[in-house]
């Protein structure tokens, strides 16, 4: 089942209720679109006027031009009505091309729109909102869900209003030619909509359910193929695939009830339309031998009932992607309707290069409303430009205390200081702006060298991109790369070692020339040499910035100009290396239990 609960509704329009706002929602997507919608709603307006108009000439042709005497004029009548049928079939075909064409495209622009605004939504949502739901959930919602929605956009407007057309002209028609007739065809649409409705609902639960479970699918996949490394090297081939097969099997079942429902509803329009045409032959039949109906009366009615069969079809269609796209809609809004944790105070301001001065003032933090508390009362200062190195035991919250800084999650109480500013007075770009995180799960996007280190600047030039490159001891592997800077790293950059991906990370935060900088274990998981090439960047690259840096390794902060050592109570102890030795306290003893590791 997805993670993702659902938010409260939006503050827009606090009258409404969920499923009014979400209404409005939905046609606020063709307000871009008017008028193709227009056009294309007018296309299928004509189409339904052409289909019905063909029984009325024909009934034309039956009644009057064959009773006339044979002459001359009565072939050019019966020839000019041929001709008319041909030309309802040419704007037919036209405007049916135009509805088929054009507002596949219509439907394919929403579908765009929606993905668009869904993924940068997704990009707004906090860290705590990702830490708690699913990638797999969200890739399926952008995806599959979307594409749902462009089916109905399209479809819907123009299959209702053909629909609705042409069952009306054509029970016109039927009603024109015979009343009583018509009146046994209109006493089974009822029970055709109530069989339709009940199979509609139970479609709509198995299609929910089966959302659910191509999501979890795609989450198995994400986490068997993303880790495939761990899977191999533990030789757990077998266990991946018995997980991705119970996964794979719950899907199945979920389509199994959908295709159940649906094939008793295609199987009831299917009977309902030949059901009208045998009522039709039967009835029509015994009310010509009694003189109450002509054959081409007969014959016209048959060929209007052709044209009541397809808004039938259609609206069995109609119910199909209603239940289709309205599950997407509904999943799409559960994710546009998760407001930000974390956004811009009204009147934020930008915020100029710092000097870089931090300030915890009585920060307390909790991860959720209900969850334990990491920091209570925090309190301490950081002075600009100074190399601070955070310490302490895993699990007391280090990670979680510099996050706060670039406000990827906002503090409960108390707050945070950069230049004696609240961070939270400031607008994010301009906050992270002036951060620089460089952490031990290094993140590179698939492409190539040159790219991922541009993903600190965007409009760097090569010559900075190679500058930066040699800052942080980068330059002379990327040379010897098969491409250099244009040599595509892989997924995540497989193609490279743990030091290399960790030097480009520097090299990517030179380039954002960051007035703060944040080194999160940098170097744990990397050989002593890489080690050593990596802290001669972080080195090089903390010159004239305030650095924290966090560290399991307490040998490479030895340096520091003032170490933290951070404790389930705060802030324990605070010193340089020399100082807080002599102390035997905290900082000794994680010093003496590296020392026998």
């Amino acid at each position: 089942m997805s993670s993702i609960t659902r938010a409260r509704p939006s503050a827009a329009h606090p009258s409404l209720s969920t499923s009014q706002q979400r209404w409005r929602k939905f046609l606020s997507y063709y307000r871009p679109h008017l008028p193709l919608l227009a056009a294309d709603l007018a296309a299928a307006l004509v189409v339904a006027a052409a289909a019905v108009a063909q029984p009325l000439v024909a009934n034309i042709v039956t009644t009057r031009l064959i009773a006339l005497p044979d002459g001359p004029e009565v072939l050019s009548q019966i020839l000019f009505a041929g001709g008319i049928m041909l030309l309802l079939l040419a704007v037919q075909v036209a405007a049916g091309f135009f509805v088929d064409y054009q507002g596949h495209m219509m439907g394919a622009r929403i579908e765009a729109d929606v993905r668009q605004e869904l993924f940068e939504h997704a990009q707004k949502l906090s860290f705590g909102f990702h830490d708690r739901t699913r990638t797999g959930q969200l890739m399926s919602r952008i995806t599959n869900d979307s594409l749902w929605l462009g089916e109905l956009f399209h479809h819907g407007p123009e299959d209702l209003a053909i629909t609705v057309l042409k069952f009306a002209g054509a029970m016109a028609v039927l009603v024109y030619v015979d009343p009583a007739l018509a009146g046994c065809i209109a006493l089974l649409v009822p029970f055709a909509v109530l069989y339709a409705l009940h199979f509609n609902g139970r479609m709509n639960r198995a299609l929910a359910r089966s959302k659910e479970e191509i999501a979890a699918v795609n989450q198995r996949v994400e986490d068997a193929l993303g880790g495939i490394r761990v899977v191999q090297s533990f030789a757990n081939e077998p266990l991946e695939s018995r997980r991705f097969a119970s996964h794979n099997r719950r899907f199945l079942d979920s389509r199994r009830d959908g295709y159940r429902s649906e094939a008793w509803f295609s199987l009831g329009a299917d009977s309902f339309a030949q059901l009208i045409v045998i009522i039709v032959i039967i009835v029509g039949a015994l009310r010509v031998r009694g003189g109450e109906l002509t054959l081409a009366d007969m014959l016209t009615f048959l060929l209007a009932v052709g044209v009541l069969v397809d808004p039938v079809q259609r609206l069995a269609n109609i119910i199909r992607l209603w239940q289709e796209g309205h599950t997407g809609f509904v999943r799409t809004m559960e994710i546009l309707e998760v407001e930000p944790d974390i956004a811009d105070r009204q009147g934020a301001a930008a915020l100029p290069r710092p000097s870089g001065a931090i300030s915890f003032r009585e920060v307390g933090f909790r991860y959720g409303a209900g969850g334990p508390e990491v920091f209570s009362g925090l309190s301490f200062d950081i002075a600009p430009g100074s190399f601070v190195a955070l310490v302490g035991p895993s699990g007391v919250g280090k990670t979680t205390l510099c996050s706060l800084i670039p406000r990827f999650y906002d503090v409960t109480s108390g707050a945070v200081l950069i230049d004696g500013t609240d961070i939270r007075d400031v607008t994010l770009a301009s906050l992270r702006r002036q951060i620089g995180v460089v952490q031990q799960d290094v993140y590179l996007f698939a492409g190539t060298v040159a790219e991922n280190l541009r993903y600190g600047r965007p409009d760097a030039t090569d010559d900075q991109i190679v500058e930066a490159a040699r800052a942080a001891n980068a330059h002379d592997f990327i040379t010897a790369l098969p491409d250099g800077y244009s040599t595509d790293i892989g997924q995540r950059g497989v193609r490279l070692s743990g030091g290399q991906k960790q030097r480009l990370t520097i090299a990517r935060a030179f380039l954002k020339d960051p007035a703060i900088l944040i080194f999160d274990e940098a170097t744990s998981a990397l050989d002593t040499e890489s080690e050593r090439l990596v802290q001669e960047s972080m080195a090089r690259l903390a010159q004239g910035r305030t650095t924290i840096v966090i560290a399991h390794r307490l040998s490479t902060i030895r340096q520091a100009e003032r170490i933290l050592v951070l404790g389930p109570g705060g802030i324990e102890e605070d010193g340089t290396h020399e100082a807080l030795m002599a102390q035997g306290g905290a900082y000794w003893r994680l010093q003496q239990l590296a020392a026998r590791i």
